[in-house]
């Protein structure tokens, strides 16, 4: 096990969600899926307790807690991508698997943790500062998925 882990509090479905970005996402594979040697408060022994498993190389550990926390916006996953291709497989493969579109780039997958779908050409037209940063940050703000083509189109003015 990683000396840094992720841990990601599921009701009952970390063992699901680890499959979906393992199936979804490269370089991510679930590694272990631990069953509780005994009854707990929100479930019965030999139900999964524990899964590990990686998210584009992150060493994750979702926990089967139960329903007393829920994820929130203050964690996401950001996932830089090089084309537009590829941010729509991405962004479609959550969202039409029962998450929901947010903006900015953002969404939420079905478990309720969120990512940032981010073409790698918004945070190179952010990073070069001045008024291409400008508009390229302007026209993002009108968007949900990102749009490569409009960022492109923003930055060269």
């Amino acid at each position: 096990m990683a000396k840094n882990t992720i841990c990601l509090w599921y009701d009952k479905d970390a063992e699901d969600a680890a499959r979906f970005y393992a199936e979804t996402f490269p370089d991510s594979t679930v590694t272990a899926v631990h069953r509780a040697p005994g009854d707990y408060p929100f479930g019965k022994a030999g139900d999964v307790l524990t899964v590990e498993f990686t998210v584009v190389g992150i060493p994750c550990l979702g926990l089967n807690g139960g329903p007393v926390f829920k994820h929130s916006e203050a964690f996401s996953f950001q996932i830089a991508t090089d084309d537009q291709q590829e941010t729509d497989r991405y962004w479609d493969a959550i969202v039409g698997n029962g998450g929901q579109e947010s903006a900015c780039g953002w969404c939420k997958d079905k478990w309720g943790i969120s990512w940032q779908i981010t073409p790698r050409v918004l945070t190179e037209a952010l990073a070069t500062g001045g008024d291409k940063a400008k508009r390229a940050f302007e026209a993002m703000m009108q968007m949900t998925k990102i749009d490569v083509a409009a960022i492109e189109a923003a930055r060269r003015g």
